[in-house]
């Protein structure tokens, strides 16, 4: 399936559909197989001990494999996470971005499968891995026309 939203098109369909979280995230790249995204992390991504809390890790998962899906299949934003699972491996760098490379796994019809790594900006290993599933919503239907 080919790339039919890019970097800017997806940074500003994330303003316009999730402006209370947009800020938070930066879409950076738009490949074939990967789609690569940044937390910015402030204070509030925290928990005590200065690292990124579990459920910033996992928006961040979350926000990628959105992105990644409406990379392949436009802005319909009412596609629907229905399955997430997330191993926490490492802990990050304190005030550290997080950074989030995604692998789609299969576009269909219905649903989209895809893995996410999470890195801690700067680390080699990943601090994170996800596996998220999409439901995708049905051409014509009027929650394919939202966005």
């Amino acid at each position: 399936m080919t790339v039919v939203m890019d970097v800017e098109e997806l940074n500003v369909f994330m303003r316009r559909a999730f402006p209370q979280v947009a800020d938070d995230f930066n879409v950076e790249e738009v490949g074939h197989d990967e789609v690569v995204v940044r937390l910015m992390v402030a204070d509030r991504h925290l928990r005590p001990g200065g690292t990124v809390s579990g459920p910033s890790m996992f928006s961040l998962a979350d926000v990628t494999a959105y992105i990644a899906t409406l990379s392949r299949i436009g802005p319909k934003a009412l596609a629907v996470t229905t399955n997430c699972a997330i191993d926490f491996m490492r802990k990050p760098a304190a005030n550290t971005d997080l950074i989030a490379k995604s692998r789609l796994l299969k576009v269909g019809r219905q649903l989209a499968v895809i893995d996410v790594l999470i890195y801690s900006e700067g680390m080699e290993a990943p601090v994170a891995r996800a596996n998220l599933t999409y439901s995708i919503p049905p051409v014509g239907s009027e929650a394919d026309q939202a966005g």
